[in-house]
């Protein structure tokens, strides 16, 4: 997967959708985590807005697989309401207590461990 990182001027959001559709389900990952992946450390929060839109992407993207650096559902609300990201993770068996994920380090999932 080294590839997704070393494409020349492919389109940022696309790139954060390529790696969010490699999570995999179980687990989660940060924003900073895939900026960082991406070789864009500074631009977790742009990750975020690629992830805001991603509903008008083509092909599904496991968006609610994508927390802050805290394991805190900081995108809930795009998800239709304030309980659907949290529902899709513990479908998967993830635990979420007060919106945050029970335990993120045992589930965590860094892009740069598993695709370089």
């Amino acid at each position: 997967m080294a590839a997704i990182k070393e494409t020349r001027n492919p389109d940022f959001f696309d790139r954060v959708y390529e790696v969010t559709r490699l999570i995999p389900a179980g687990r989660v990952t940060s924003y900073g985590a895939i900026a960082r992946f991406l070789g864009t450390a500074q631009s977790a929060r742009m990750v975020g807005w690629a992830l805001n839109v991603c509903h008008s992407h083509p092909l599904f993207v496991p968006a609610h697989r994508v927390v802050n650096r805290n394991g805190v559902l900081t995108g809930k609300l795009r998800f239709g309401n304030s309980s659907t990201m949290q529902q899709l993770l513990e479908n998967e068996g993830i635990e979420v207590k007060d919106d945050r994920v029970v335990n993120f380090s045992a589930v965590f999932w860094d892009p740069s461990a598993h695709l370089s």
